[in-house]
């Protein structure tokens, strides 16, 4: 038998910190998934069809909108690259969540995950195929309307992004 063959139980095993920080991952990503699909039922029933409401007159109201495309409307003529991306991020998400070494990239990656798979699910059930439309809702007037995925997808990458930043400098 070689070295390479030869692992010790401890090697064989996952480490109780690193089936915490999975467990992160996936409960975070779960919980984007449901809030955000809550809140499209929500606007659908609640705003579809009616005039929008102002919450902070001038700076947030809630309007119902749909959007084909990507962020802020792009490429809505390309469904299969939102498909490919969605899946490429969260094979990616998936295989990082299990070397995941902080509870912030747990958090950050659950977070892209429960987002994706939250706009992926609108274009499946709110159209044919891949055709469908992603309900957007939140508008602070400035921006394009967008969701809770949307946001978590955004707030999930800056975790990531600062996590691996802080990582760095503590090399």
């Amino acid at each position: 038998m070689n070295r390479a063959e030869v692992r010790t139980d401890k090697e064989r095993s996952v480490s109780p910190r690193r089936l915490r920080l999975t467990s992160w991952v996936y409960a975070a990503a779960a919980a984007v998934y449901v809030l955000d699909r809550l809140t499209k039922v929500v606007a659908e029933h609640r705003l579809a069809h009616h005039p929008p409401v102002d919450l902070i007159p001038g700076v947030l109201r809630l309007t119902y909108t749909t959007n084909p495309g990507g962020a802020f409307g792009l490429f809505g003529n390309a469904p299969y690259v939102f498909l490919g991306a969605t899946l490429l991020v969260c094979a990616a998400i998936v295989i990082a969540s299990f070397n995941a070494s902080s509870l912030s990239l747990s958090v950050g990656l659950g977070l892209v995950l429960g987002g994706a798979l939250g706009n992926l699910t609108d274009r499946i059930v709110r159209g044919s195929g891949l055709q469908g439309r992603v309900v957007d809702f939140i508008d602070f007037r400035v921006w394009p309307v967008f969701n809770v995925a949307d946001s978590a997808i955004v707030i999930g990458a800056a975790i990531i992004v600062l996590s691996g930043l802080r990582r760095a400098t503590t090399r």
